[in-house]
């Protein structure tokens, strides 16, 4: 591993993370500060927690209705206790809200790599029986909100290896 922790480590520390291993479909809508929605597209997400390597990775495939698809990458690494992103497209972080009673919240908090006064933060909520989950992003630039994304998301597979190579 390349911070020294490994996947089943970073699982004991992030019980909640880990109910997230695996493959999930949904809905990104973006919308402006007034409301209104600007972007809309299908996503999958693959969230791993390999036996080499960066101890969590996840790939986010989407695709648009007019044929568009994009795919991003999001090896992670573990720092102070937290996941920690440092790449090619955000420096940023995510963790188990402990303070959460129930155990479904995830936060983050990242920008975008090259935008230090461009930052979001996102919650995910997992729901208690693994099958769904809801995540709000507000995003800010020069300290002002400007954008909101709403992802709506299914579990669809714990077996995200057959998923490696598929087209979405």
């Amino acid at each position: 591993m390349p911070d020294g922790m490994t996947s089943n480590e970073l699982k004991k520390i992030m019980p909640l993370l880990a109910r997230h291993e695996g493959v999930w479909e949904g809905t990104y809508r973006f919308y402006g500060a007034d409301g209104a929605q600007i972007d809309q597209h299908d996503s999958r997400l693959i969230c791993r927690f390999p036996d080499s390597g960066h101890p969590y990775h996840q790939t986010n495939l989407y695709r648009w209705a007019d044929g568009k698809r994009d795919t991003r990458d999001f090896p992670a690494m573990v720092e102070n206790g937290r996941l920690k992103w440092d790449n090619e497209f955000i420096n940023g972080w995510a963790c188990d809200v402990a303070l959460d009673d129930f155990g479904r919240t995830t936060m983050l908090n990242w920008t975008r790599t090259g935008e230090p006064d461009l930052y979001l933060y996102e919650m995910i909520q997992l729901s208690d029986d693994g099958q769904a989950r809801a995540r709000v992003w507000q995003w800010f630039k020069s300290d002002r909100l400007f954008q909101r994304t709403l992802v709506d998301e299914r579990f669809v597979s714990r077996d995200w290896q057959s998923y490696e190579d598929q087209e979405f």
